[in-house]
């Protein structure tokens, strides 16, 4: 597994051909789609596209290489598993060295099988880890709703879809209605999960 790379604008280092970073970039993204393990660092990669330097190349090179000995390595479906949809949830805390904003992102399994991942910097700076999670679990809980309709127009029904998050307090603020004075900022977009 790849580590998480500690990149940020760095400013003071040899600029590299952008449109070089560029294509190589691409290359990675349209790899993501079979390879849920990289998502995270090459969407840390795909940040600095404007002004690359040699530190974000060679973070670049780590994930080609990372690759080339892992080869064997992809998503595999078998038939026999069960058929029950599933959840996790993760955000980081301000993660981004230059905005301060958090990385959240949801896994999403039908009978232990990965059908659909997403990780994304969030849009607004979040003021607790609580914030964080419960931003990504609405997400989730978005996309979670669409594949059950999607599922129900094929004939699966599914009673209960277990959503996992590790911070009890983002889930007690999806199971409480009430505001409290430390919620209250947090946008009307992300109650969605209530």
């Amino acid at each position: 597994m790849l580590e998480r790379p500690d990149l940020d604008e760095d400013i003071g280092s040899k600029m590299v051909d952008p449109t070089r970073y560029r294509g190589m970039v691409g290359c990675l993204m349209y790899l993501t789609a079979s390879r849920p393990d990289i998502v995270f660092v090459v969407c840390m990669c795909a940040r600095y596209q404007a002004k690359p330097t040699e530190k974000h190349l060679y973070a670049i090179k780590r994930i080609f290489r990372y690759l080339k000995g892992t080869l064997n390595i992809g998503l595999w479906y078998p038939k026999d598993s069960g058929f029950t949809l599933t959840a996790f949830i993760d955000a980081d805390y301000a993660g981004c060295q230059d905005t301060r904003r958090s990385t959240s992102g949801f896994a999403q399994f039908l009978g232990g099988r990965l059908v659909s991942w997403s990780l994304k910097k969030q849009k607004s700076t979040a003021i607790s880890t609580t914030e964080a999670e419960y931003i990504v679990l609405s997400r989730c809980c978005a996309q979670i709703l669409w594949m059950h309709s999607q599922l129900f127009d094929y004939g699966f029904v599914f009673n209960v879809i277990p959503m996992y998050c590790d911070n009890q307090s983002a889930i007690a603020l999806c199971c409480n209605s009430v505001q409290h004075s430390r919620s209250k900022h947090i946008d009307i977009r992300n109650h969605f999960i209530k």
